[in-house]
């Protein structure tokens, strides 16, 4: 395997349901990178608001038990409520040590998210932005819900990527936008396969060029 510049840090975002988590776990597997779906703090805190703890208070005290377990923090409602507290400007600075102490790790490592390349890590080695058409990213989440057996329609699903996605591109505090520098990946037309294999030859071509 190719020897790794150290830290080396793999930037990639995208909106939900784009298919940026896959890519990640794929990238950090092959490269041998540690890997951190932000996300999974933001749905941590979310959960804890969800039982009556107040958002700040939620993400100072977050601990790495607090991302367990991982199916947990995958519903419907705790994503609505990541949603909410990530446009919180507290909340978000009061978890942006914890990524960047992740990013930076021996060994490197891949961080997933909505604003990696562009607030938490601005000087990653690569930066991915993972797209895909609203359609698709709907029809993805729904199969992904209801085979795990929750109760969603796809038009709920829909109307919820779509909430999301405007909270997230809107929010005055570090909005989902491509860093200048990304790479943009459009999966809407992609086997998993096919995008993985993209994102790693991307990595490949910043190692050897």
């Amino acid at each position: 395997m190719t020897s790794l510049p150290v830290p080396f840090t793999v930037a990639i975002d995208g909106p939900a349901a784009a298919g940026k988590g896959t890519i990640a776990r794929a990238v950090a597997e092959r490269f041998d990178l540690g890997h951190l779906d932000t996300g999974l703090l933001y749905r941590a805190v979310g959960r804890k608001t969800l039982a009556g703890m107040a958002a700040l208070e939620a993400a100072r005290s977050l601990s790495e038990d607090d991302l367990n377990p991982e199916d947990a923090l995958r519903t419907a409602p705790v994503a609505e409520a990541a949603s909410r507290v990530a446009v919180d400007t507290e909340v978000r600075a009061a978890l942006v040590d914890f990524q960047r102490a992740f990013a930076r790790r021996s060994g490197g490592a891949v961080l997933d998210g909505r604003d990696i390349g562009t607030v938490i890590c601005p000087r990653a080695e690569v930066k991915l932005f993972v797209i895909a058409d609203p359609e698709v990213r709907a029809r993805r989440r729904y199969q992904e819900l209801a085979g795990k057996g929750q109760d969603v329609t796809l038009e709920g699903v829909a109307e919820d990527l779509a909430r999301r996605d405007a909270r997230d591109a809107e929010r005055a505090d570090a909005p989902m936008v491509a860093a200048d520098d990304a790479v943009v990946l459009d999966t809407s037309a992609m086997s998993i396969e096919d995008a993985v294999a993209q994102a790693i030859a991307r990595v490949q071509s910043v190692l050897q060029p």
